[in-house]
């Protein structure tokens, strides 16, 4: 379920144009190309964390 929130804000900042601001930081601070693919993918490793955080503690909202 993170992982769809952080997928959800990810594509809200985009609305404001933070995944330009976001892809022009990486390519300054490590030289690097870098596409809007590794924005989302960012925040998908993010909300991954964060599910995985939530899945250990026993907090995770879903029974699996």
């Amino acid at each position: 379920m993170t992982i769809v929130a952080f997928l959800i804000i990810a594509w809200v900042l985009s609305w404001f144009g933070f995944n330009r601001l976001f892809v022009q930081a990486l390519k300054e601070l490590f030289n690097k190309e870098v596409s809007n693919a590794s924005y989302y993918f960012i925040f998908f490793c993010i909300g991954v964390i964060g599910d995985l955080i939530l899945f250990f503690r026993g907090q995770y909202p879903f029974d699996i």
